[in-house]
């Protein structure tokens, strides 16, 4: 019988009256809807070869001071080369040709094997 007479002590538990308790929901949610809008980000640019495993992708950038940047990804390594007028000299191999199209897409034509 002692266990029916015991009576509960309400009120010392302060589970339900903690206000960190919403605030670590709210970061939860938060580094959710990242997440969700960075996978929404690569897809929208038709960038999803960067997230795959075993893909090789390669972008140029040139900002508006005509610094061009070189990024190659090439499995899991991934190269950031910035490319001035210095090394950009020197000889080297012709690999092809392109054309840019009167709607402003490029095309590259590679050359055969020699």
């Amino acid at each position: 019988m002692r266990y029916f007479n015991r009576k509960l002590s309400l009120g010392t538990d302060l589970s339900d009256n903690d206000p960190m308790n919403g605030v670590a929901n709210l970061f939860d949610l938060g580094s959710v809807l990242i997440v969700g809008l960075l996978l929404a980000l690569f897809s929208s640019l038709h960038m999803e070869d960067l997230l795959q495993e075993n893909s090789q992708v390669t972008i140029t950038k040139q900002s508006a001071t005509g610094e061009m940047e070189i990024i190659v990804k090439d499995g899991k390594k991934i190269e950031a080369m910035k490319v001035s007028k210095e090394q950009a000299k020197g000889k080297g191999q012709r690999l092809g040709t392109a054309y840019r199209l009167e709607n402003g897409s490029m095309v590259y034509i590679p050359e055969g094997n020699k």
